[in-house]
């Protein structure tokens, strides 16, 4: 059984992590007033909704009420436990914990079958690639690459390896390591025959390329032939560890440039990636054959505010470019997309032009976004033809008036006034009547998030007096020591009318128990429930006056009890009624009685 972590220790770690460091490594944060906000990784949002008090070291989403603190912040965005969230912690800011690691690491019971795919694809990794440097069967897969412009040093960066011509070796290797061929199977790494149940290799005599999780770990193979072999490149399948909607390809080895540049550069495939790694392009990142998902985004988010997209420069690339812009538009990232010559993808204008080349004059002098779209809307259109020429132009106002910034618009309005000869003033005419139509219809999708922050909270339904009440007890009581006893004492043996609100005042009157000071991060660690953490992190948030008055104090506790005893008017009404049904006036009177006894006491 793994070491516990002294308390003490826990407390060390929340007193000497901050919140907003360790947040920022994941969410690109900006400070509003006291408080921090940016994009929420646990939901997709284009609104800024997420905060982050580093007065009280707590987060909270009011999209879709994530709340918490740092141990379970790391909890819920990387699935662990809590002692790995307090290791992790703990190693962030340099504190001995006193216990046995590896022990405590193993108490996260990642299912047997799982690790063993995952150890697989870690063996075959170095296997493959040592064949490829080091024997003489992966002799002419070395020099292949070496002759398409590959380097040992990219060779080896991206561990790139080679599978033997056979049809069993890999089924062999890893039977006699005791590696489950049925799970070996499902890992995608052998196939099995149906006609007679045995198992042979998915990849022989191909280049194999590894894909690797966000952490490192290899957990898919891109083999790609030799020759003139079907498929060009063979694919491991969608596995219990692989999904490729959430991976992208390099990000592991990018990460650090991602941080340090915030800007990543998006490409289609692996080989872009390792052909503009080395023109120098170390921020490269790539999809695995599917479009950008809403995982994909929120992986970015984590690291850039802005994003370079250098897709294929054919119909199907400038198409994909289009469709990956529009998603990352909506997300609040600022976009460019890198274009190449004669329908030409990076890899091969690297080759043909060299890395220096495609640096300056790809890169370096990528497009707006708003640029690109005048491209795009080109496409497929005979501009000398007037049909084709007003269809192209108001395409193009509609996509001028999404801007946000007036001088963005401007800039673009006169450009095509200039390109078509038209009026500058019928053009703003017809933009400003497009621009004001959309404005009353618009949500809000193209606000970008390097503008002022706009703190996005969910409309709710009107609440209750006694429900506001409690909550705004609640935040006191969380403030002050003295005045949760005081509201203990005020109620009188009465609870709180919401059953979670009353579970809330249960837990923190115990935690008062052993602590003598308010300690909202410490609290939340306290709370053995998720969803009343996240309920005290959304009352964290509240806005409240810095002092309790006694007159505020008395008007909460009397909305409190207040609906108790008009839910006891209304069973007394209603006893009322059945005693006056059964003509029993005696016991009626009674009930009357008590009925105004109640209402005076209100």
């Amino acid at each position: 059984m793994a070491d516990r972590i002294a308390e003490e220790k826990i407390d060390q770690i929340r007193q000497t992590v901050d919140i907003v460091e360790i947040i920022s490594d994941y969410v690109q944060l900006k400070k509003q007033g006291r408080n921090y906000f940016g994009l929420c990784p646990f939901h997709g949002e284009s609104t800024p909704s997420f905060s982050v008090s580093p007065d009280k070291q707590i987060f909270h989403c009011f999209g879709c009420g994530a709340g918490g603190n740092v141990f379970s912040f790391l909890m819920e965005l990387e699935g662990i436990s809590f002692q790995e969230a307090a290791i992790k912690l703990a190693a962030k800011g340099n504190i001995d914990l006193d216990i046995n690691l590896a022990g405590a690491r193993g108490e996260r019971k990642i299912a047997k079958d799982l690790q063993a795919m995952l150890d697989a694809h870690e063996l075959l990794t170095k296997f493959y690639h040592h064949l490829l440097v080091n024997t003489k069967e992966g002799q002419h897969a070395l020099e292949y690459l070496l002759g398409r412009g590959f380097t040992r040093e990219s060779i080896d960066k991206f561990q790139i390896g080679y599978s033997l011509n056979s049809w069993d070796f890999v089924t062999k290797f890893l039977s006699k390591r005791d590696f489950a061929p049925d799970w070996m199977e499902r890992a995608g790494l052998i196939i099995k025959r149906e006609r007679d149940g045995t198992y042979f290799d998915r990849f022989r005599d191909r280049i194999m390329f590894p894909i690797f999780d966000r952490n490192g770990n290899p957990i898919a193979f891109s083999g790609r032939s030799l020759g003139s072999d079907e498929p060009k490149y063979l694919n491991s399948p969608e596995t219990a560890i692989f999904n490729k909607s959430k991976i992208l390809y390099n990000y592991h080895q990018a990460k650090s440039s991602l941080k340090k540049m915030q800007q990543a550069v998006l490409f289609e495939g692996f080989a872009d990636v390792i052909a503009a790694d080395r023109s120098g392009v170390e921020n490269g990142i790539a999809t695995m054959g599917t479009s950008l998902t809403d995982d994909h985004i929120a992986l970015l988010r984590q690291s850039v505010q802005s994003v370079t997209i250098c897709y294929d420069s054919d119909k199907a690339g400038i198409e994909a470019a289009y469709r990956a812009g529009n998603h990352l538009n909506e997300a609040g990232f600022q976009i460019k997309v890198g274009m190449m010559s004669d329908g030409m993808d990076p890899d091969e204008y690297i080759k043909k032009f060299g890395p220096d080349k495609f640096q300056k004059e790809v890169i370096g002098a990528s497009l707006t976004w708003m640029a690109f779209k005048f491209i795009y809307f080109r496409r497929g259109k005979n501009l000398q033809l007037e049909g084709d020429r007003l269809a192209y132009i108001e395409e193009i106002i509609k996509e001028i008036s999404k801007l946000t910034k007036a001088v963005e618009r401007d800039h673009y309005l006169r450009q095509l006034a200039a390109e078509f000869s038209l009026s500058l003033d019928a053009l703003r005419e017809q933009q400003k009547q497009i621009f004001f139509s959309e404005k009353r219809k618009s949500t809000g999708k193209n606000e970008n998030i390097s503008k002022t922050i706009v703190i996005k909270r969910p409309v709710e339904e009107l609440k209750p007096a006694y429900y506001t009440a409690e909550r705004r007890l609640i935040a006191h009581m969380l403030k002050d020591r003295d005045v949760a006893y005081k509201v203990q004492e005020l109620l009188q043996g009465n609870t709180f009318n919401i059953d979670e609100h009353q579970a809330i005042i249960t837990y923190l009157l115990g935690f008062y128990e052993n602590h003598l000071e308010p300690d909202s991060s410490a609290f939340l660690t306290y709370i053995q429930d998720e969803n009343l953490r996240r309920m005290v992190a959304n009352i964290e948030m509240m806005s409240i006056n810095d002092e309790l008055s006694n007159q505020e104090l008395t008007d909460y506790i009397k909305q409190v009890l207040n609906y108790q005893k008009l839910l006891k008017i209304k069973e007394k009404e209603l006893e009322l009624k059945e005693a006056e049904r059964q003509s029993d006036f005696s016991r009626a009177a009674v009930i009357a009685i008590e009925i105004n006894q109640l209402r005076k006491s209100l």
